[in-house]
C-alpha cells in the first residue's frame, strides 16, 4: 500500500503531490510561509512513519522530537497519534492505488502481463506500505473515508488480478499477493540499501514461485479475508 516524497510545488500546509487524491493542492508558486509549513509537515509525515513503524506504542512526543519540531506545532497539524496513524494509512491506500491503476493502464496497452506484475510487485515492495499494515493494524479505528479507500483498492486489485491471471499459477489467489507483501517487508537492516537488496533478493524467489508454469502444489488453504481483516480491529 505508499509515496511519501511529496513535491511541494503544488501543494498547502498539508502537502501531497501534484493532482493527488484525498489531498487538497493549490496552483502556483508557495509563499515563504507555505513552503516552511509544507516542509514542517512533511518532516512531521516522516517522523511518524519512521517512529511508529519501529514502535506502534511510541508517544506522539517521539515523533515531535524526531522531526525537531516542537509539539504544539505537531498539535496544529494533527491532533491526535490516531489521526496520524490514519494519514499514514492513506497515504499509503492512495500509493496502492495509483501503483494499481497504472497497472492495469498498461496491461490494457498490451504490455507483457508478467512483467507488468512484476514491476507492480517491485514498486509496492519499494514503496514498503504492508510496513504500516504490519504496525499499524488494530492500533486505530478506520474512518468511512478510509474504508471508502480500501474499498476502492480491493475492487482494483480485483480487476488487475483478473487481468492478469493468465501468468499466475492457478491457486494462488489475491490474499497470497498481500501476505507476499508483508513477507518481505518484515526484512529490515540497520542499512537501508542492504534492506532493498535483500527485499528484492526475496521477492524474485516469491516471484518465481507465482508463476504459471508447472509449479508444485501449495500446501495449505489461502489466507481468508477474514484472517486479513480481523487484525483490524482494534482491541
Amino acid at each position: 500500500m505508499l509515496c511519501y516524497d511529496n513535491f511541494m510545488t503544488e501543494t498547502n500546509a498539508r502537502p501531497g503531490g501534484p493532482g493527488q487524491p484525498g489531498r487538497p493542492g493549490r496552483h502556483g508558486p508557495m509563499s515563504g510561509r507555505q513552503a516552511e509549513a509544507a516542509r514542517n509537515d512533511q518532516r512531521i509525515l516522516e517522523s511518524a512513519r519512521a517512529v511508529f513503524v519501529a514502535d506502534p506504542g511510541a508517544p506522539i512526543t517521539a515523533v515531535a522530537k524526531h522531526a525537531g519540531v516542537g509539539i504544539s506545532a505537531l498539535y496544529t497539524r494533527y491532533g491526535s497519534k490516531e489521526e496520524l496513524l490514519r494519514t499514514l494509512c492513506t497515504d499509503g491506500l492512495l500509493t496502492f492505488v495509483r501503483e494499481t491503476e497504472a497497472a492495469i493502464e498498461r496491461v490494457k496497452h498490451g504490455d507483457d502481463h508478467w512483467q507488468v506484475f512484476a514491476d507492480f510487485m517491485r514498486n509496492l515492495t519499494d514503496a514498503d506500505t504492508s510496513s504500516l499494515t504490519r504496525a499499524f493494524a488494530g492500533k486505530f479505528a478506520p474512518t468511512p473515508e478510509l474504508y471508502a479507500l480500501a474499498s476502492r483498492s480491493a475492487e482494483l486489485s480485483e480487476e488487475f488480478f483478473g487481468l492478469i491471471r493468465d501468468v499466475l499459477r492457478p491457486d494462488l489467489v489475491l490474499h497470497d499477493v498481500s501476505l507476499a507483501f508483508e513477507l518481505v517487508a518484515a526484512i529490515k537492516f540497520a542499512d537501508p540499501a542492504r534492506t532493498t537488496e535483500l527485499r528484492h533478493r526475496y521477492l524474485a524467489l516469491i516471484l518465481d514461485g507465482m508463476r504459471a508454469d508447472g509449479r508444485s502444489e501449495l500446501p495449505g488453504p489461502p489466507p481468508a479475508w477474514q484472517e486479513i481483516s480481523e487484525r483490524w480491529n482494534a482491541s
